[in-house]
């Protein structure tokens, strides 16, 4: 049975970071890609970074390029999401996904239950 599970979210002022972990188990994690989603307030989900298997490719959504780094260690099941230059639009609940089959770019089959961060301005 596969699990995600997300720490790290908090409460932070503008300009500050975080760093979000999401522990995977269940399955074969070295083998697939993984993704951070977040979610504010009265808004769609909306996906916020990929890693590819190996780490070796990533991709951001541009309000997030030069800012958030996204990265993966094989050897503990887990991946990062380091989150600098915070500002108060990031505040969301971040999501981390992870998928075993291959739908599409922003597809993925399994869900955490998601990390709170708050920035306050």
């Amino acid at each position: 049975q596969v699990q995600l599970v997300e720490s790290g979210g908090g409460l932070v002022q503008a300009g500050g970071s975080l760093r979000l972990s999401c522990a995977a188990s269940g399955y074969t994690f070295s083998s697939y890609g993984l993704g951070w989603f977040r979610q504010a307030p009265g808004k769609e989900r909306e996906f916020v970074a990929a890693i590819s298997s190996n780490g070796g490719s990533t991709a951001y959504v541009d309000s997030v390029k030069g800012r958030f780094t996204i990265s993966r260690d094989n050897a503990k099941n887990t991946v990062y999401l380091q989150m600098n230059s915070l500002k108060p639009e990031d505040t969301a609940v971040y999501y981390c996904a992870a998928r075993v089959t291959w739908r599409g770019p922003r597809e993925y089959d399994y869900w955490g239950q998601g990390t709170q961060v708050t920035v306050s301005s």
